[in-house]
């Protein structure tokens, strides 16, 4: 028997959307740009990584005077580029699990280390904008991903315990704002698998994303 979820709150990318690959392309383009040789580990630790943490995590990497704010604009550039030639790539059983999930009375909102307009853009070009109760991106909260702010804030804009939700991420950062926020969640993994330490956070790892429907469906 399933737990008593009344909403499932997804991240974008990566999650919803086959986006992530994208940044992985972007952000070595734009480190070397500026002189930056970014090693292949690093993107993937980026995945979901929101303010504070993004800015302080480069310094780290290549010092205190790298210019976070002017990299992300060139890199955000490239990602549009790239948007702009292949469009946005939803994952395999998003629109219908979103479907699904709707028919059944189940709550459904976004929560994603993007912007508000940028999140509403993509959401509106691929006509899901509708399929969700609430969307809650980056700039809403005080601390982006993997703080737990953003989910915290999704559960009570949802009139919602973190408890009664199911959080579908992608990635460790996603995973562990999930979590310290309380929510139950559900990895899908895209660009890696959770290694041990992760697994420990997670209701359940699937393969894809209509595999949530077992999860909500009573089993005999």
């Amino acid at each position: 028997m399933s737990k008593n979820i009344k909403a499932v709150i997804f991240d974008l990318d990566g999650t919803l959307t086959d986006t992530e690959k994208f940044y992985q392309i972007a952000w070595p383009k734009a480190l070397a740009h500026f002189g930056y040789e970014c090693e292949p580990w690093m993107p993937l630790e980026m995945r979901s990584l929101g303010r504070p943490f993004a800015p302080v995590k480069f310094k780290e990497w290549f010092g205190e005077d790298f210019d976070y704010h002017t990299v992300r604009e060139y890199r955000r550039g490239l990602v549009a580029d790239i948007i702009k030639e292949q469009g946005i790539p939803l994952k395999p059983g998003a629109v219908e699990i979103l479907t699904w999930l709707r028919e059944r009375g189940i709550l459904t909102c976004i929560a994603t280390a993007n912007e508000y307009e940028r999140t509403k853009g993509y959401l509106t070009k691929l006509g899901l904008f509708d399929h969700f109760d609430r969307i809650i991106c980056a700039d809403m909260v005080k601390q982006g991903k993997p703080a737990p702010d953003i989910y915290a804030y999704a559960c009570k804009e949802l009139g919602l315990s973190p408890e009664e939700t199911f959080a579908v991420e992608d990635s460790p950062n996603g995973v562990t704002s999930a979590y310290e926020a309380g929510c139950n969640v559900i990895m899908v993994p895209d660009l890696t698998q959770p290694d041990e330490e992760l697994s420990k956070k997670l209701y359940a790892c699937v393969p894809s994303l209509l595999d949530i429907k077992g999860l909500l469906t009573p089993t005999s």
